[in-house]
C-alpha cells in the first residue's frame, strides 16, 4: 500500500514540476513501457496509445467512478485475472491492459469496434446483446477511439462464408453475422 501512494505521489510530483516548467508530456513519461507492451504483446502501437488516452489521458492516478484505475483503467478484478499483482504500477497496468486486449481481440476476431465494446462495457454486456450494446458511452467511446486511431482493423480479419437465407454465399469478417446465419 505504501509503495502504491509513493508511485503515485511520485508522479503526481513529476507532473506538477513539469506543469510549473510549462511542459507536461505524460505520454513521453509511458512511451517505453506502452512500446514494450505493445511489441510483447503483438498490439498497434497506435490502436494501445488511443485506448490510454481515452482511458485515462496517461494519468497514472486516474480512477474512474465505477472503479477502473490507472493508465490502462482496470477494474481490480480485470488486472487480477491478468496478473497484475499492482494496479498502481504503470509497467503492469500496461501489460495487464494489453493482456486483456489481446484475449478480446481473439475473442473478437480482430474486430476493432467490438474489441472497444467489451473493453468499455463488458464481455458479458457485448455477449447480452449479441453487438455493440446500445449504451451512449460505449457508442461514444468506440466513436472517439476510432476516430484518433484512423485505422479499420486492428489486426488481420478472417473471413468466413455461408448461404443466406435466399441461398447466396455471403462473405464476411463479423463472427456473429457468420454465428447467426451459419447453418451445420
Amino acid at each position: 500500500m505504501r509503495k502504491r501512494w509513493l508511485l503515485v505521489a511520485g508522479v503526481l510530483l513529476l507532473a506538477l514540476t513539469s506543469l510549473a516548467a510549462g511542459k507536461v508530456d505524460l505520454r513521453a513519461l509511458y512511451a517505453n513501457k506502452i512500446e514494450a507492451a505493445a511489441k510483447h504483446h503483438g498490439i498497434d502501437l497506435d490502436f494501445l496509445h488511443a485506448v490510454i488516452r481515452f482511458e485515462s489521458n496517461y494519468d497514472m492516478s486516474a480512477i474512474s467512478a465505477k472503479g477502473a484505475i490507472g493508465l490502462m483503467q482496470l477494474m481490480p478484478g480485470t488486472a487480477a485475472r491478468y496478473g497484475v499483482l499492482d494496479i498502481y504500477d504503470p509497467g503492469q497496468n500496461i501489460d495487464g491492459g494489453c493482456r486483456y486486449l489481446k484475449e478480446l481481440m481473439r475473442l473478437y476476431n480482430n474486430d476493432t469496434k467490438m474489441v472497444l465494446a467489451a473493453y468499455n462495457a463488458g464481455q458479458e454486456a457485448v455477449k447480452k446483446y449479441g453487438r455493440i450494446p446500445p449504451y451512449p458511452e460505449t457508442k461514444a467511446y468506440i466513436q472517439r477511439i476510432m476516430t484518433a486511431y484512423r485505422k479499420p482493423t486492428i489486426g488481420k480479419s478472417k473471413i468466413y462464408t455461408f448461404r443466406d437465407k435466399q441461398g447466396r454465399w455471403v462473405a464476411t469478417n463479423d463472427y456473429y453475422l457468420y454465428l447467426m446465419n451459419k447453418t451445420d
